[in-house]
């Protein structure tokens, strides 16, 4: 096991993909917003959940969504 892997997000997508609806709906789900303003974010800031959660307003890692 990696030293540098972390539990609580360890299956978290690397990169937030709006290509698909299914893909728009998980992020959607996972900030707690709706999928326009997870498209927005994407394409305003780039494809990096920490970003998107930032300009979103919400923590990265958010433990709290109910995403499993």
């Amino acid at each position: 096991m990696s030293s540098s892997a972390t539990p609580d997000n360890d299956h978290e997508p690397a990169t937030v993909n709006v290509s698909e609806p299914w893909t728009l709906a998980y992020w959607a789900r996972r900030f707690e917003v709706p999928r326009e303003e997870v498209e927005a974010a994407v394409a305003a800031v780039g494809h990096a959940p920490e970003k998107v959660a930032a300009r979103l307003g919400r923590p990265w890692p958010f433990e709290g969504s109910g995403i499993v």
